[in-house]
């Protein structure tokens, strides 16, 4: 299930253990801002990119077409950890954690 981009603000928060206060110290929004923002904004793209910088996180766009794979890698790296192991096109077999987005944004046409 995709989880809008709202409740992933809410996870990634969570998951660094902060508070709705702390954003405040952290991107400078109080409470009731970030508290509004969570639940039911729309927030500018210079607010998000604010957000994701204090919750050390990035925005990115992913082509629809790479989509199913880089939720692939996301979710292998989330079940496997360090040790998870792939196969390269040179038939050498990489450790996931050394290059977890090996050939995923290449081109292709």
């Amino acid at each position: 299930m995709i989880r809008s981009l709202l409740e992933q603000l809410k996870h990634r928060r969570l998951a660094l253990g902060l508070k709705q206060s702390d954003m405040m110290l952290r991107v400078g929004v109080s409470r009731q801002q970030y508290q509004r923002l969570e639940s039911k904004g729309n927030p500018r793209l210079d607010t998000l990119e604010l957000l994701a910088k204090g919750l050390n996180s990035q925005l990115m766009l992913i082509p629809k077409e790479k989509l199913a794979a880089v939720r692939a890698v996301l979710e292998r790296e989330a079940a496997d950890g360090e040790g998870a192991e792939m196969a390269s096109p040179d038939n050498k077999t990489t450790r996931l954690s050394d290059d977890p987005w090996q050939d995923l944004l290449d081109d292709d046409s």
